[in-house]
């Protein structure tokens, strides 16, 4: 445990022995020496022999394939996470990366599997997609299978794997690196960029200015660096979206995801469409609070006027967060309780330390870990319940082994946005009086605002930055306009922008690591808000059946999984449903206002 600050109580960091003990743990070498035997033994196995193999035999290649992806998973999470704890510890990022070239160089000797499966043809992968003998991995020959008009020769998919390290990673890497070692001067401190993002929602104005412009000064004085990343991974993501034949550049995400290119634009198009109704009102209505007809970018997440600047110790945090679960479900409740009792959190805000937030699965063998930096806030509370819904939803599924429990991430935002839902609820039902829930409310509002709005306002950016780069580079200044018109589309005439604003498109990490990951968070919402709607009106039996769809993990689509709720992804009134979830929040707002 590590006492970040004594207001907030001793907050966990966590222990990654469940994984391994340490770099020099002899079992990762053990691990890494067995998997490459294995692989090679696999490829000699079954190299040129699935199309007569029978479907028990197919089982086992199967089992066999998983068994070696997993170790290695095992591997990577370890020097992920060891290396998200300090991404300043050039030691660990050059374990991360060593390790990540070993893993691929072991990966080559199985990379004909998938192929070779896809190769087969059709009426055998049809065939074996219905054979008993294969149980439930038929849905991941099924999966595999979406990727078969996209795929490339062998040779051609070796290469591409073989140059990830010194290609995608290596600009990640850079990224991120470079993100850990900035510094932003405000008031004689040098700031990490948590701890200056952070400051954009301290109560003090003036300290959110300073904040606003030290992030736009430093990352325009990087601007060449961060635009050359951009441009560089873009082309890199043209190049293999034109051999692999994807319609458009966001297409491959979507296949990924489990959902069709036609359900995404109707979540978009209904997003946009709801700007004015949504953020447009709200951030006029802000500004209105804080006596101002614009409300200036630095200010959009200021705690309203008089809002209590409490600090929440951890203790008081978890005890929130797991009475709301358990109000919802003893069991869910009881899934969530392990990751306080172990060291499976890491809370502390300290120098190097990934910014932000995350949720890593790790394996099944083994058990998620959370990483946090929590200082506090109400808001911090939220993110807390949102990354425990997705540690819990990881946990229910592993049942599902490694390959199936990994859940699409247009469903994997659902426990972790429903969690943040339960905990909003509890807090606003424990609200002393009128005027701590229009601070709660505003609060929730701005949250779901940054969870929908911002994230597809960031998709349009993405949208543009890539098709206009598939045109030739584009210069910095260029991507700050693109910035500037998604923003001001999405945020509405209440907001007000300096030219340092134009550069905060650079520190976004999902636009490096996960091209278009973003509309995720909005799905999740939007679904969310749906069910939570079904749960609210008390329909017998919810908490069973959305259990059960956690569980399901990577088993079932968006459709299978949501038709026990009577709702359905494809029809363009299940979006405008979570929107109007939204909308009211809104509506309350201003009649607590009149």
């Amino acid at each position: 445990m590590t006492n970040a600050a004594p207001a907030l109580g001793d907050l966990p960091t966590w222990d990654l022995a469940d994984l391994y003990a340490g770099t020099d743990d002899p079992r990762i070498k053990q691990d890494l020496d067995a998997s490459e035997a294995q692989a090679k033994a696999f490829a000699e196995d079954w190299r040129g022999r699935l199309e007569a193999a029978s479907g028990s035999d197919i089982l086992k290649a199967i089992k066999a394939y998983e068994a070696i992806d997993e170790t290695l998973s095992r591997i990577m999470s370890y020097a992920g996470l060891l290396h998200a704890g300090d991404l300043s510890d050039a030691a660990r990022g050059r374990f991360a990366q060593d390790m990540g070239e070993r893993a691929t160089e072991i990966g080559t000797h199985v990379v004909f599997f998938e192929l070779e499966l896809n190769g087969l043809a059709e009426a055998r992968m049809a065939a074996l997609k219905q054979d008993p003998a294969l149980g439930p991995y038929t849905v991941w020959l099924e999966q595999v299978s979406r990727w078969r008009p996209h795929q490339l020769a062998e040779d051609m998919e070796t290469l591409l794997q073989e140059k990830a390290s010194s290609g995608r990673s290596a600009w990640n890497r850079l990224f991120d690196e470079t993100m850990a070692d900035l510094r932003f001067p405000v008031d004689g401190s040098d700031l990490t960029s948590a701890e200056v993002l952070n400051m954009l929602s301290s109560p003090d104005r003036a300290k959110r200015k300073a904040a606003g412009e030290a992030v736009g000064k430093t990352l325009g004085a990087n601007g060449r660096l961060f635009s050359q990343i951009t441009n560089t991974l873009a082309k890199d993501k043209a190049v293999e979206d034109k051999w692999r034949h994807y319609a458009r550049p966001i297409s491959a995400r979507n296949l990924a995801n489990q959902v069709e290119d036609e359900v995404v634009d109707a979540l978009v198009d209904a997003v946009k469409a709801a700007y004015p109704r949504l953020s447009h009102r709200y951030y006029a209505l802000k500004a209105k609070w804080f006596g101002q007809e614009h409300l200036d970018y630095f200010d959009r997440n200021a705690p309203l006027p008089n809002s209590a600047d409490r600090l929440i110790p951890w203790p008081e945090a978890t005890q929130t967060v797991l009475e709301a679960y358990r109000g919802f479900s003893r069991k869910l409740a009881d899934v969530a309780q392990p990751f306080f009792d172990n060291r499976w959190i890491d809370a502390p805000a300290r120098p190097g330390k990934s910014p932000g937030a995350f949720a890593h699965p790790t394996v099944p063998s083994a058990h998620p870990y959370l990483l946090l930096n929590y200082r506090g806030r109400t808001r911090d509370v939220m993110t807390l319940a949102h990354e425990l819904g997705h540690g819990v939803h990881q946990r229910l599924a592993a049942d599902q082994g490694h390959f199936l429990a990994q859940t699409p991430l247009t469903l994997a935002e659902t426990a972790s946005v429903f969690g943040e839902m339960l905990t909003f609820q509890k807090l606003l039902a424990d609200a002393p009086d009128q005027a701590a829930k229009r601070i709660l409310l505003a609060s929730k509002t701005e949250d779901m605002l940054n969870t929908v709005v911002r994230q597809i306002a960031m998709l349009q950016f993405e949208l543009a930055v890539h098709d206009e780069r598939r045109k030739g580079e584009i210069p910095a200044e260029r991507l700050g306009e693109i910035w500037m018109q998604t923003q001001r589309d999405s945020l509405g005439p209440a907001l007000r922008f300096d030219e340092g604003y134009t550069w905060f498109w650079a520190y976004i990490p999902h636009f490096i690591h996960s091209p278009f990951y973003v509309y995720a968070y909005a799905f999740g919402d939007c679904l969310v808000n749906a069910l939570y709607a079904v749960y609210r009106d008390g329909e017998a039996g919810f908490a069973e059946r959305y259990l059960a769809m956690l569980a399901a993990g990577g088993t079932k689509g968006h459709k299978e999984l949501l038709a026990p709720f009577g709702l359905d992804a494809s029809d363009p009134a299940f979006w405008a449903r979570g929107l109007n979830v939204i909308a009211g929040f809104v509506d309350q707002l201003e009649a607590m206002d009149a």
